[in-house]
Parts: C-alpha cells; structure tokens; sequence
C-alpha cells in the first residue's frame, strides 16, 4: 500500500502513538508485508524470530516491539505491539466507506461491459471494456479489471485476507487493505472468491482461467495463461508462474511457488515450491511418475510377499 503523499517518520509516530530510532523527517512512502515491501515501506515484526529478516529486508521503517540497533539507513518505530498498530495504520489510510447503491458512483465500467442484476460493485472498483459480470457477483472496494474479462454468478472477488493472531482471549484479525487486480481475457468461473491482498495486490495474470468454486488466498500471484480446475484451494502469499495447470481438488499451502509449466495432478496436495515444466501428483506431491511407481509397488505388495514366503518354505 502506497500512500497517497510522503509522510516523515515522525508523522506516523503520532498516528500510532509509539516513539521512534531515526531523523524525525525520514521519509516513509507506504506500509507492506515482508515479501513486497520497497524502500520507503513499514514493515512490522512481533517475534524476534524474525527480527533479523525484518530489519535487513527492503523496508526502510521497521515496526519493532524491541529497541534494537537500527541499520544504517532504516528508521525504527517501537510498539509494545507492532500487529495492532499495524492495523492502525491500515484504518487511517485505508478506512472502511460504506456503499449506498450496488454500483458505486465511484466505480468506473468500460465500454461495452455489461453487469447483470443484483452484482455489486464497491467503491473505487475499475472494470475495463467488454466485460460481462453475470449476476450475484460481488465485487469490494478498489478492485481493479481488465479487459474482455468474464466473471460467473456467484463469485465474490476481494474478501479479507484469513490472517489472525492468537491472543489469550481469541484471535485478534489483521485488517486488510490491499486489492484484487484480474488482468485481461481472464476467465473466472461460478462462486469462486478470490482475497484481497493485506496491504498489496491478490494478482490474476493475463489470459488465465478459473474454473468454479476455486478459492484463492491473499497476496497470491497467479501467472499468465494458468488453467486451475474447479475445488482447488491455494493459500495466501504463493506465486503461480505462467502457464501452470492445476486441475480439480488441489490444495496449496502458503508462501511458495509453483514453477513455469508445472501440472499437478487432481487431489494433490502441494507443500513445498514445484520446479518449473515437470507433472505431479500426490500429497505431499512429487513427481507423477515417480509416484506412479511408488503406487504400482504397493499394488502388488501381497504378491510379492506371498512369493517370500513360499520361496521360505
């Protein structure tokens, strides 16, 4: 999430209420998570896990819930807890604004692009030229859309990314302020939901199809021509290169990456990132054939016993 101007570190001290390590006029251009964030960015960390990865990461402001050294060129932000002023942060520069019509007066639609009875457009949304958003399809605020993009009823595109932490008295949930960006001659079939991102983009790439009721989980990258079946789950935060097929019931944890070309297999599971160009199949998947063979040896176990056991006698 990028801010609308550059604000100084001392200026976002005074939003969150928390001291700061660093010159009061430092500049700070936007907040993101780990794995997006660029110079100019807050990043928060609450773990001293992950203190070290934290402070040599892109971001130049570190929300920390210890003084530590600050690197040279970085600026600090102290919280006794960086996770709720994470969140506050998100509430000042991205707040909730109710809509008072299904489609926003703020929402622009293209040329030709026709949006059938009882959808929903939120605020800020863009839809581009020829277009045809069948009905009961809810579409929340600020999600962008290309062009000659189809979308099935039922399918809800920028829900809140599934992110919480675990407090004694419940599960404290992080806010989510990023966008669901669907790029050009993308395909998405009946009651599928696709998350925003937490502070940037959930990102469906040019010419990629989507079959029904898949789920897609936040900040996830979903490359150009992909083909995913319908039932399929993938996690938040994974990047799905080009032109990977993934077929019906796959399951995908977070954090990885599915390489260029791959398929996986129907009701595989993917635990770990995926080399480009080669099938799997699975769970946790390897590749197909390997686990072919592995299957045929455990097909014919009870022979092969039973001739150990007369070649005993």
């Amino acid at each position: 999430m990028k801010f609308s101007r550059e604000y100084t570190l001392k200026e976002i001290a005074a939003i969150i209420n928390t001291n700061y390590v660093g010159d009061a006029d430092f500049p700070v251009l936007g907040m993101n998570e780990i794995h997006v964030v660029e110079k100019g960015d807050i990043v928060f960390v609450d773990h001293p896990k992950y203190y070290d990865k934290a402070l040599n990461s892109a971001a130049t402001i570190v929300l920390i819930n210890k003084e530590v050294d600050c690197p040279k060129g970085k600026a600090l932000l102290i919280s006794d807890d960086p996770f709720r002023d994470f969140n506050k942060l998100t509430k000042h520069f991205k707040p909730f604004s109710a809509s008072n019509s299904s489609i926003s007066n703020t929402a622009t639609i293209g040329e030709n692009t026709i949006i059938q009875p009882n959808s929903f457009v939120g605020n800020n949304v863009s839809i581009g030229k020829n277009c045809l958003i069948h009905a009961n399809v809810t579409i929340y605020d600020d999600c962008i859309i290309g062009d000659n993009v189809t979308i099935h009823a039922g399918t809800i595109l920028g829900g809140d990314a599934f992110y919480y932490k675990n407090r004694p008295d419940g599960f404290d949930k992080l806010i989510s302020g990023g966008r669901v960006v669907i790029k050009d001659h993308v395909d998405i079939g009946a009651s599928c939901t696709i998350d925003r991102g937490v502070t940037g983009d959930t990102t469906i790439g040019h010419g990629s199809k989507l079959d029904n009721q898949i789920q897609i989980g936040h900040d996830t990258v979903i490359g150009k021509k992909c083909l995913i079946a319908s039932h399929t789950g993938i996690a938040g935060c994974v990047v799905v290169e080009d032109e990977v097929t993934l077929w019906g019931q796959v399951g995908v944890i977070s954090g990885i990456t599915i390489g260029k070309g791959a398929v996986v297999y129907a009701q595989s599971g993917v635990a770990t990132s995926l080399e480009s160009g080669k099938t799997y199949f699975g769970s946790p998947a390897v590749e197909a054939r390997a686990k072919m063979k592995e299957l045929a040896t455990i097909k014919n176990m009870p022979s092969i016993l039973k001739k150990l056991e007369n070649n005993s006698e």
